[in-house]
């Protein structure tokens, strides 16, 4: 028997015919949008769920007068003006002087096109869009869809404006497609995936921005008059500005105040937009980036734009976040991986870089299976003549000097020792000292005449050719039958230069960079549906390519080629505005890192890494036996509350800063367990006393309290270890190297019972820190980039 709710699904999408006004509504959140007299389409309100009516008249600007230098519409018309209204999509030449969200040239020389609505169709559930990942729907999910038909008579263009209504997610999916129905030829110079203005100008803006190995730090400021652009042009989406911006209220925090959020499905290059004008009035675009991109379109040819991801929250940063982590999760990632849990893996790469031969491989993985780890990943250095970065990319067959076995020999071994095997592949790069080079160096992408500039000693394959893209699907099919492999770290590790085709004509180079991601997903679709089995993880230098298309093929990313700790904690909470944590890869590394030569505990190095993927990437030879029965305890943590960390609901409780402390918390489904991250930068003398609100817990459970046993090693105390040791010892001497490999100091206890009321809205106190005199168990001796986990089980009263 159907439930009362499949027997009447909520109604999503209300069109009014004699206001022609369309009301969307989500679970919590409003969209509505009108044709106005002249055909355009007007937006009248997006934001808290309001009550439905039949004509939202009231929403409406009423001026009718012209400004001075106001170019009207039409004759007919007085006062009106595209300037002064708030749109759902523009363009260029009619008056209408902000951005356009669509800029064409015909034929004829003509710039000037008018799109006006013809027709709409309501539908329950979603389409997929052609040659591009998209979200999707279930078929038990409560979705419709709406396609507002414009067009251009005067060239005959049609223009579909696609959204579809995710009610109980509360997000709202946006994307454009342009048809030619005409006779002439008509080249794209831009098409934005959404447009949307506001009625007001005073928003905050929130991007994340970066570099190499410093990927995603949120960054906030007011916006003020004029136009503000976050963008991609290196061929990817790009470590630089993430396609991803969220606007809220001056007045907004991490729990409260309203929040808009806008996420791009693509991977390649891409634009975000925000332009106040001199009237207060705000318009947000996004999409493919319209610099050294056009696109030629044909007769009864269709060009699809990515799509956009729109959500509104009243509840702060933290509501935006858990709302696109809810939907990453069930709408974007998909396959036999998406719920399950990630294993816990070892990456020889900062253990041997290149330098391996199979016996160091096969000690490393008898270590990292005897400390608890599941899955052995081959990093690069396998195939052809790669004894450094300089050669071979593009010859996926084995060094036999390095695997006498070849990889299913080694894999096989991997195998007996109790661990998955994982390899890693760059198939979108070519090496010049390659013999596909020799064979195809008309594969790779090079300015005719001119030296090629390289990155990382390597150069990229033409995926706008469809030649390159079958021989990289047959070798890859090749590769992954040819041993027992679970896992595959996908990666490319260089931005785009002498960006020029030779499988495109002179008039079509324009095309390449769309037509390489293109190629890409048709690429990774192929291959991901050949092996459901494998855990695909994407990779670009870390975080060059961290966008939801992505996800849409591989359940995870590598979040960061930047494993410290303390760096970690701005890369992750920066992601974390929109991935959640079952999507993030994070390794603990050895010390000083490798990226910023910082010396962090260990047990800090696990409790950032635990808010993601557990991974290790250290000489497991080299470690000390504290290191060894630490990270083996740590293993087990994870695994006991794996579900947890990777599928609960995360919060960001306090950013991380330069100096001081920051908090991260998430939370299970039934709000019944919990974990904090308790982390501080730099230890502050005579510290004061902490008091921090948490967040999503239920006010009327009762909660135990305890701190995830922790240790230390000794030498970190220095001569203070003699006032917690029974007897003095010479902190200089043999006899402290001793007990420091082997002496687990276990740190101070924390245990007591709260409710959630109390833990929500009085706050947590964490222990005094040590402030100078005294060391015992009423203080907590933290120092620099020290952490705790807290750990939050619901009890009986």
């Amino acid at each position: 028997m159907k439930s009362e709710r499949e027997r009447n699904p909520p109604s999503m999408i209300h069109y009014n015919k004699s206001s022609r006004q369309f009301h969307l509504q989500t679970k919590a959140s409003s969209y509505v949008l009108q044709i106005l007299e002249t055909g355009h389409l007007a937006h009248l309100y997006f934001g808290k769920k309001i009550r439905h009516r039949n004509d939202f008249e009231n929403f409406i600007d009423q001026k009718k007068i012209s400004y001075g230098s106001t170019t009207s519409y039409n004759r007919l018309i007085d006062g009106f003006s595209l300037q002064h209204e708030l749109l759902e999509y523009s363009s260029y030449g009619k008056g209408d002087y902000r951005n356009p969200s669509i800029s064409l040239l015909s034929n004829d020389g003509n710039r000037t096109f008018d799109f006006i609505y013809q027709s709409h169709q309501i539908f329950t559930g979603k389409k997929e869009l052609d040659g591009l990942p998209s979200s999707y729907a279930y078929e038990s999910e409560d979705v419709q869809s709406l396609e507002l038909i414009l067009e251009d008579k005067c060239y005959e263009l049609r223009l579909i404006l696609s959204y579809s209504i995710f009610h109980d997610k509360d997000v709202i999916s946006r994307s454009v497609s342009l048809q030619n129905r005409g006779k002439q030829v008509l080249i794209i110079d831009k098409i934005s995936s959404f447009s949307l203005d506001f009625d007001k100008p005073d928003f905050d803006l929130v991007t994340l921005d970066g570099s190499w190995i410093r990927e995603r730090f949120s960054h906030r400021r007011a916006l003020n008059y004029g136009m503000t652009e976050i963008s991609s042009r290196r061929g990817v989406s790009g470590s630089d500005h993430n396609p991803f911006i969220l606007l809220c209220d001056s007045n907004a925090s991490e729990i409260s105040g309203n929040a808009y959020g806008f996420a791009l499905i693509y991977s390649g290059n891409h634009s975000s937009s925000v332009e106040v004008n001199t009237h207060d009035k705000t318009r947000i675009q996004m999409g493919i980036n319209d610099f050294d991109f056009s696109w030629k379109l044909n007769e009864n040819e269709i060009f699809q734009s990515p799509e956009a991801l729109l959500v509104f929250s009243d509840k702060g940063i933290n509501g935006i976040s858990s709302m696109y982590h809810r939907f990453i999760r069930f709408n974007i990632v998909r396959g036999p991986w998406q719920f399950k849990e990630r294993p816990i893996l070892f990456n020889n790469w900062e253990a041997t870089y290149f330098k391996f031969n199979e016996k160091k491989l096969l000690s490393l993985a008898k270590e990292a299976k005897a400390l608890g780890m599941e899955l052995f990943v081959l990093d690069d250095g396998w195939f052809g003549k790669r004894e450094d970065d300089h050669s071979s990319l593009g010859d996926w067959t084995v060094n036999l000097k390095k695997l006498p076995g070849g990889l299913k020999g080694l894999g096989d071994k991997i195998k007996k020792t109790g661990l998955d095997f994982g390899i890693w592949v760059e198939p979108e790069m070519i090496s010049i000292e390659s013999e596909l080079y020799k064979q195809h160096p008309e594969w790779m992408i090079q300015c005719p005449m001119r030296e090629p500039s390289p990155a990382r000693n390597q150069f990229i394959l033409d995926l706008a050719n469809p030649l390159v893209c079958e021989y990289i699907c047959e070798s890859m099919k090749s590769l992954f039958s040819s041993a027992d492999i679970s896992y595959v770290k996908w990666d490319m590790n260089r931005n785009f230069s002498d960006i020029y085709s030779h499988s495109l004509k002179p008039e079509q180079q324009k095309e390449f960079s769309h037509r390489y991601v293109l190629g890409l997903y048709g690429i990774l679709k192929e291959l991901t549906e050949q092996f459901p089995h494998i855990l695909f993880e994407s990779c670009a230098s870390g975080g060059n390519r961290f966008d939801l298309a992505m996800f849409c093929f591989m359940p995870q990313i590598w979040t960061s080629d930047n494993t410290d700790a303390m760096e970690r904690l701005h890369i992750q909470s920066g992601s974390s505005l929109f991935a959640p944590t079952s999507v993030m890869g994070a390794h603990v590394s050895a010390v000083p890192n490798h990226q910023v030569l910082r010396n962090t505990p260990i047990e800090s190095r696990f409790n950032t890494a635990a808010f993601g993927l557990l991974g290790y990437e250290l000489d497991l030879s080299k470690i000390t036996n504290f290191e060894k029965k630490v990270i083996k305890k740590q293993i087990a943590f994870y695994k006991e509350h794996r579900k947890l960390l990777q599928f609960g609901t995360f919060y960001r409780i306090k950013a991380p800063s330069d100096r001081g402390t920051s908090l991260w918390m998430i939370v299970s489904e039934d709000q019944k367990d919990a974990i904090l991250g308790y982390y501080q930068q730099l230890a502050q003398p005579n510290p004061p006393s902490e008091r921090y609100l948490l967040e999503g817990l239920n006010p009327d459970m009762l909660y135990e309290v305890q701190n995830r046993t922790q240790f230390m090693d000794i030498r970190q105390f220095g001569d203070l270890i003699n006032q917690a040791l029974p007897v003095s010892i010479n902190t200089e001497g043999i006899l402290h190297s001793k007990i420091a490999e082997n002496y687990l100091y276990e740190l101070e206890k924390t245990e007591f019972k709260a409710f959630g009321d109390q833990l929500m809205f009085r706050g947590f106190v964490p222990k005094q820190q040590f402030y100078g005199t005294g060391l015992d168990d009423h203080c907590a001796f933290l120092g620099d980039f020290g952490s705790r986990l807290f750990i939050l089980r619901a009890v009986e009263d």
